[in-house]
């Protein structure tokens, strides 16, 4: 039973600065530090010194990157630079976007709320992938530091007549509070609702429904343990009280603007390669053709590996293939019957994903690498533009590259519904929900209303 509720949302002062463009980012997991740096230098109250903090020489256990970032965030609200709503709120957010794929532009449309955090296998809210714990001491001493909650969680909810997003779109009024794009092309727009009757009608169609987390694993997990700590500091009950819940951006499953991407791999270097005996054993479970490059331009030739691949994989599961120094790529098609080469100790859904099809049979038994090798990142690159990753490899940052299909998402719900986890990386849903929009202040003694 998924409890959605409102809440008094923190927010830039959309009167001073209609500029909003200058202080959102995306995700901190996907910042680079280039990007960092040109998100430190885009304006002075930009979300980065929140999220993201640079660290210095000399940091301490009282100042820190985190100390930091909490001495930023009562002075932005000190100084009206961010505002709290005197009343709970729902965020209505549209994201306009090019997908990527020669498909006309889209909209995605999602509601930033707040949901009550699950106990791990409560089958109430669904993760599909695994986490690493420094990822998760990292944002357990942001949470600390500040006591809120800077970037929303993106879950996904089944809703096959779209009901609850119509329903929010009928109340939220014409005019966005928020409206503006980014250099990526993205538009954004934002409304506020107030609206304790559209509150229940959410908050009444979400009970039945399950919450699968499409991004923000580490993140969810950190809310829960922060949930916990201050639980016994306090020494207080599950109950209503604002660290029970965790801020969310909630989209329909169904909606037409949800974008998968894929997450090639790319690989720096295998010790001791040969393609000869390589080939020999991935020929064991796949059919294996070379298409050569044509040497004209590597987007157009990637596009049309892309539509081979597609093609390729639509009932099972396809690879594209490519090394340094080659003038061809490979088309690897899984052969019928092989699954069982993959292991005994994976549940049937696991393996009609390429992902572990790829780990299993190819990285493992082909290359040769063990499991721990597939979570170290100077060994593997994720790269979600084909082209990128082909472009990467011709130039010789890495020796070869395993091209993709994106996730279906009927894999996705498949697996978390079954208590399940992917591999890391095994979906990128895009764009990725901006940092920057609406914040969640945490309060141990605020209690949060329940419609």
């Amino acid at each position: 039973m998924a409890v959605v509720t409102p809440f008094k949302g923190l927010t830039y002062n959309f009167a001073q600065r209609q500029d909003i463009f200058r202080l959102v980012t995306p995700p901190y997991d996907v910042i680079s530090e280039e990007e960092q740096l040109k998100y430190y230098q885009a304006d002075p109250y930009n979300v980065i010194r929140l999220i993201l903090g640079t660290k210095k020489v000399g940091d301490s256990d009282w100042d820190n990157r985190y100390t930091r970032a909490a001495d930023y965030f009562r002075r932005w609200q000190s100084e009206g630079n961010l505002i709290r709503s005197n009343e709970p709120c729902l965020y209505l957010t549209a994201m306009t976007y090019d997908p990527g794929n020669g498909d006309p532009r889209r909209t995605r449309w999602g509601i930033i709320a707040l949901v009550r955090i699950e106990e791990e296998g409560s089958g109430v809210i669904l993760p599909h992938e695994k986490t690493f714990s420094a990822h998760k001491d990292d944002r357990l001493k942001l949470y600390r530091a500040c006591n809120a909650q800077f970037s929303q969680i993106f879950g996904l909810y089944e809703d096959s007549k779209n009901a609850i997003l119509d329903a929010c779109r009928e109340a939220s009024g014409f005019s966005p509070h928020m409206a503006f794009d980014l250099e990526d092309g993205t538009r954004h727009r934002l409304w506020i609702i107030k609206d304790p009757t559209l509150f229940k009608q959410v908050a009444d169609a979400m009970l039945d429904k399950s919450i699968f987390i499409a991004d923000g694993h580490h993140r969810y997990e950190t809310s829960r343990n922060f949930r916990n700590i201050v639980r016994a500091r306090y020494n207080l009950r599950p109950g209503d009280r604002s660290h029970e819940f965790v801020m969310m951006y909630l989209s329909n499953m169904s909606d037409e603007g949800l974008t998968i991407l894929p997450s090639h791999r790319l690989i720096n270097r295998v010790s001791g390669f040969q393609e000869g005996p390589f080939f020999k054993k991935t020929r064991k479970w796949f059919d294996v053709r070379d298409f050569p490059f044509a040497g004209g331009d590597i987007s157009l030739e990637c596009a049309d590996i892309k539509q081979m691949l597609k093609k390729e994989g639509k009932d099972k599961t396809a690879f594209g293939f490519y090394l340094h120094n080659r003038d061809q790529w490979y088309l690897l098609s899984l052969k019928p019957g092989v699954e069982d080469e993959m292991g005994d100790d994976l549940h049937p859904f696991l393996k009609r994903l390429d992902v572990l099809v790829l780990s299993r049979l190819l990285l493992q038994k082909g290359l040769g690498f063990v499991r721990e090798d597939l979570d170290n990142e100077e060994i593997f690159h994720y790269q979600s533009s084909l082209s990128t990753a082909v472009s990467d490899v011709k130039s010789a940052r890495y020796q070869m590259a395993f091209l993709l299909n994106p996730t279906k998402i009927e894999h996705v719900k498949d697996v978390a519904e079954k208590f399940l986890v992917m591999p890391r990386k095994s979906t990128y849903f895009y764009p990725k929900v901006l940092t920057g929009l609406v914040f969640n202040k945490i309060d141990p003694h605020e209690i949060i209303q329940v419609f």
